[in-house]
């Protein structure tokens, strides 16, 4: 059995490659920037929105990029649309991306959340944002708008390269990271419970009716609030590996030449906050779960948490993980509900997996 009453007996492996969940591949869970980016992307598409708020982001970005009003010499390449989502837009121009984030952002928790991102406490842990432009806007028709660097991401293509030790390391050091002073009061919670919630509620608005429907909502009835005693802490609140990045900037904030041995950092702060930090350690614990994350995989992760100080978990790691991961479980296949009944196509493999995940999770229920 697998490492917990509802773990795969063996390994679940489509043929030819390293699994992850369906909207990994599609995007969701590999995004550089946002979910939906596609990192895989030969070429940004350009904006044809004419003067819409998409093609002002772009406008923005090209005026970020190129601040003395330079003609733009970019290669194609490197300039265009990433994203363009209802959570999130995402455009590259050069070596800058500007982000419009997801309509009805809470302005206070994403300031601070900002704020935290660009906190000298955490530069080694999270890609640090960059100041707007005088001449930028702060929002685009009430999203707000941010400005990174570029970096590059990780290779979907070469599973076997996944930087997971040096992602682990990352998320103990900021686990173990205070709250910079006067701040803790201020943080927001961590979003990652609510995002499974809100699948949840996703999938019973939009596939009802679906004969796995049943299934995934038993399993979310095994789901327990969160312990009581859990720690609040400095978490992500959505880890995945399409959170991660090359820095590829030098000391002095200049881009350098190559990425291959620039440190990776953490992006994404839409769920970042306080809360339990074993919920940024429970997709990686519930693909191994569903046997989609080799077990090798999962001891180098693991191990790297626990030797860097991670403290989400302790000597019986499951303890703590398994109503998380149960949860990341129901989110991942609530969603694949809902996509599929929308996108009027049947379940692929991997959703299949996690369906039949829940199904054993229905069948072992917690606390």
């Amino acid at each position: 059995m697998g490492p917990v009453s509802w773990g795969a007996d063996r390994p679940s492996r489509v043929p030819g490659r390293a699994v992850e969940p369906a909207e990994a591949r599609r995007g969701e869970h590999f995004s550089p920037y946002a979910p939906g980016v596609d990192p895989a992307l030969p070429t940004p598409r350009t904006p044809s929105d004419g003067q819409g708020p998409l093609h002002r982001l772009a406008a923005f970005a090209h005026t970020a990029a190129h601040p003395s009003g330079e003609p733009c010499r970019c290669a194609g390449g490197l300039v265009g649309v990433l994203a363009d989502r209802d959570d999130g837009t995402v455009v590259r121009h050069g070596g800058l991306v500007a982000k419009a984030h997801a309509p009805g952002t809470d302005p206070e928790a994403h300031r601070v959340r900002l704020a935290l991102a660009a906190h000298r406490d955490v530069g080694g842990v999270f890609l640090q944002p960059l100041p707007l432009p005088r001449q930028g806007p702060g929002a685009l028709e009430g999203r707000p708008v941010t400005l990174w660097p570029y970096g590059p991401p990780v290779a979907p293509e070469d599973p076997d390269a996944a930087p997971w030790e040096e992602a682990a390391r990352l998320l103990a050091l900021l686990h173990r990271t205070p709250p910079p002073p006067g701040g803790a009061g201020r943080l927001p919670d961590m979003r990652a419970p609510e995002k499974a919630a809100l699948a949840v509620e996703r999938m019973r608005r939009t596939a009802p009716d679906h004969p796995a429907a049943a299934t995934v909502l038993e399993a979310w009835r095994t789901v327990p609030d969160g312990p009581a005693t859990a720690p609040r802490l400095l978490c992500h609140g959505d880890f995945h590996l399409g959170q991660l990045v090359r820095d590829t900037r030098r000391t002095d904030g200049t881009a350098a030449r190559s990425g291959i041995d620039a440190p990776w950092r953490l992006i994404d702060i839409d769920d970042l906050g306080l809360g339990d930090p074993a919920w940024d350690l429970a997709r990686p614990a519930a693909w191994f779960a569903a046997g989609l994350l080799p077990p090798d995989v999962w001891t180098r992760f693991l191990g790297a948490y626990q030797e860097a100080g991670g403290p989400a978990v302790d000597a019986e790691p499951w303890d703590r993980l398994d109503v998380p991961a149960r949860a990341l479980t129901v989110q991942t296949a609530a969603l694949a509900l809902a996509k599929s009944t929308a996108e009027r196509r049947p379940l692929d493999e991997v959703e299949e997996v996690m369906i039949d995940t829940c199904a054993r999770i229905a069948g072992h229920r917690t606390g």
